[in-house]
């Protein structure tokens, strides 16, 4: 599949998505969970989903809390 650069306003509604999961769980800014949450955003969009509303939604739904973003591949293997 190919895709195409993000243009500037999509990165800012990519922004403010990821902006509303941090405002929703009332978390400060970290940059390890923001690469996690940065990237979900990008792929959910690249999926379709084209809204803030939508794409803050899911990554919630997903990342309930600060420390769901933290947890890599190989730990949630480990764990599981």
């Amino acid at each position: 599949m190919i895709f195409r650069p993000i243009l500037d306003a999509e990165m800012a509604l990519l922004s403010r998505s990821v902006q509303t999961w941090y405002k929703h769980f009332q978390a400060a800014p970290d940059l390890r969970a923001s690469e996690t949450l940065c990237g979900a955003a990008i792929d959910l969009f690249n999926q379709g989903h084209r809204t803030q509303e939508e794409l803050a939604s899911i990554l919630i739904e997903r990342y309930p809390g600060l420390a769901a973003t933290l947890v890599t591949s190989s730990t949630a293997i480990t764990i599981h």
